[in-house]
């Protein structure tokens, strides 16, 4: 059971990996002409960055909203 300020924060996280592992694997890629190594590195780390995002997503799927409490 997870809280409802854990799910938000994840779900920020999530995303955050996800757009900014695709933007750094687009600037990898556009810069592969310039530098081999450099493109291939950022082009990694943003795959990488990208495919953590997706698996979070399954991660969050699995997790159950805790009841609210009455106060």
């Amino acid at each position: 059971m997870a809280s409802a300020r854990l799910l938000a924060r994840l779900d920020a996280i999530i995303w955050t990996l996800i757009y900014g592992g695709l933007i750094t694997l687009v600037l990898g890629i556009a810069s592969h002409g310039r530098t081999a190594v450099g493109g291939w590195s950022l082009s990694v780390v943003g795959a990488v960055a990208a495919i953590a995002g997706v698996v979070l997503i399954v991660v969050r799927s699995r997790l159950s909203k805790a009841p609210e409490s009455k106060k």
